[in-house]
């Protein structure tokens, strides 16, 4: 993550020495899903509607720099995945995050080009997200941290503490962008989402409880383990693998010059920008 904040800070000092092309503003559309102990490989499983606003600056025709606010959920239930075993946990969880992020155009791209109207980009940066999964339990929905389903802090964990509503994560993946007019952008992105937690969805350790004589308490007890047929120290998630969420989806951007305009002929404009 270090590296990587480097190499985005070296980004931006060095665009900083060029000639500002335009700043975009917009908004975007899509699907969210998860990826984690509950769905451990399928891409676009359980996917859910998201949305979210961008800033993007763009120094040059190559480079651009990406503010990203979005808005998603995401979700599983072992039910939909037969290669997890006989678990029945399920869960779903808002997803907000923030991120920054550079993006390297393949070709040359100017929004309102006649001629450098079109690129496909790959991407990459660094971030922040919260998230707090819940699981439905006779039409109710829970909140699964505070519940402690993995025993954090009780008499067989001591040691395991609760896990954080809050996380860093890196984004990164790749798109094609259009100029549609003047002044419109239009492009579609697909990203994942490494995260640094296991428990996006609730599950990363072992169970707690003694199913074989101990009976259910409280709800916190029926959300650990809804089949009551596992004991204590038995495997419960995978925590050597972490979680990860993804994003795919359109974005269209409203262009702002940051200069004016010294002539009407676009293929001359462009030239400054190379």
């Amino acid at each position: 993550m270090q590296k990587l904040a480097l190499i985005l800070s070296v980004l931006l000092v060095m665009s900083l020495g060029l000639k500002a092309q335009y700043l975009e503003v917009g908004v975007q559309g899509g699907g969210t899903y998860y990826l984690g102990d509950i769905n451990p490989g399928t891409h676009f499983g359980g996917t859910k509607p998201a949305f979210g606003f961008l800033a993007r600056y763009n120094p040059s025709t190559r480079w651009a720099l990406r503010a990203n606010f979005l808005f998603g959920k995401v979700g599983a239930s072992d039910l939909d995945y037969e290669a997890v075993g006989n678990r029945n946990l399920n869960f779903e969880s808002d997803i907000t995050e923030i991120s920054f992020i550079a993006e390297l155009n393949f070709f040359r791209y100017f929004t309102g080009s006649l001629k450098d109207y079109f690129s496909p980009f790959i991407f990459g940066g660094i971030g922040m997200f919260t998230y707090s999964p819940k699981a439905e339990y006779n039409g109710t929905l829970y909140e699964l941290q505070p519940l402690r389903t993995e025993g954090q802090g009780s008499k067989e964990y001591p040691d395991r503490e609760a896990y954080s509503l809050n996380g860093m994560m890196i984004p990164f993946g790749l798109g094609v962008k259009f100029s549609l007019t003047e002044r419109i952008c239009v492009a579609a992105e697909w990203g994942m989402r490494k995260t640094f937690t296991d428990y996006l969805d609730d599950v990363s350790q072992t169970y707690y409880l003694d199913a074989e004589t101990t009976e259910f308490i409280d709800i916190a007890e029926i959300l650990s383990d809804p089949t009551k047929n596992h004991t204590t120290g038995m495997q419960r998630g995978d925590a050597a693998y972490k979680d990860w969420y993804a994003f795919a989806g359109l974005t269209i951007t409203y262009k702002i010059d940051l200069s004016p305009r010294t002539t009407c002929n676009d293929f001359e404009n462009i030239k400054v920008f190379r």
